[in-house]
């Protein structure tokens, strides 16, 4: 671990942690460099159990001592600077103790992380950040054995759903999915019945699903705006609904994929 404090934020080492709360600029940045932002002293511990490799640190004195204790003998470039010139480079601040620039892992086999699974999660299309962090930590908490994201569904290493999943996202076994034509026989060949998550005239309650659920059970879940797709829906076996009352017809999509994990794991 070596120590080198700010004296100019155009260093080019220094770029991982630029604007860091343009989302957009970020969305297209990470992914293409091959890294991830962990931000806290928690998560960046549970990214290094998970064997994910640091490029950089960034910190201000005070956390100095936890970093040590943490990363030990790990050959990596640990950057200090005041909070105020941290808050210049990031655009927040830093309030969490450290922020790291992470290696991504290579992505999982979709076949591979089927082959041994029993409940998983499909998230198709979700935007929002906060929202995948959530459905990561209930898979976490709640016994799924792998998250599958659709192609355009947000990043899962995005530092806000990294942060919100409280780094279970660096945990749980997850890949992106292909489009569901290539989708379904995947899933199907691996044992799986696709239950969808979403109102329909014949759809069934959930309670009556999981008390004869199949072995092999995939929850799709949608987009908080719009649902799930067509092609999402014409690819379940069936379509599974969370029964509402006082004029309510749906839950948020991590508060429905919490609930539906509970009824089918208990």
């Amino acid at each position: 671990m070596r120590i080198e404090h700010i004296t100019t934020l155009d260093a080019p080492a220094l770029a991982d942690y630029a604007r860091l709360t343009d989302v957009a600029l970020r969305r297209v940045t990470e992914p293409a460099g091959g890294l991830y932002i962990a931000e806290s002293i928690t998560v960046i511990g549970r990214a290094l159990r998970a064997g994910h490799r640091p490029r950089s640190v960034l910190t201000s004195e005070r956390w100095l001592p936890e970093l040590e204790a943490l990363l030990g003998q790990i050959d990596v470039t640990v950057y200090v600077g005041e909070p105020g010139v941290l808050e210049d480079l990031t655009g927040f601040h830093l309030h969490r103790g450290a922020l790291a620039s992470m290696h991504r892992p290579e992505p999982l086999d979709p076949a591979m992380l089927l082959r041994d699974a029993r409940r998983i999660v499909i998230v198709e299309d979700v935007m929002d950040h906060t929202n995948v962090g959530a459905i990561f930590r209930s898979v976490a908490g709640l016994g799924a054995d792998a998250v599958l994201v659709t192609p355009r569904c947000a990043d899962p290493l995005y530092r806000r759903s990294v942060r919100v999943s409280m780094g279970t996202v660096l945990q749980v076994p997850w890949t992106r999915l292909s489009e569901w034509d290539d989708a379904v026989p995947l899933l199907h060949d691996a044992g799986f019945t696709i239950a969808a998550l979403a109102l329909a005239d014949d759809a069934v309650a959930l309670r009556d699903f999981a008390s004869t659920a199949p072995e092999r059970v995939a929850i799709v879940v949608g987009s908080e705006g719009d649902g799930l797709s067509r092609a999402a829906l014409d690819a379940a076996d069936v379509v599974v609904t969370i029964p509402m009352g006082h004029g309510v017809d749906s839950l948020n999509v991590a508060a429905a994929s919490a609930v539906a994990l509970y009824a089918l794991t208990t």
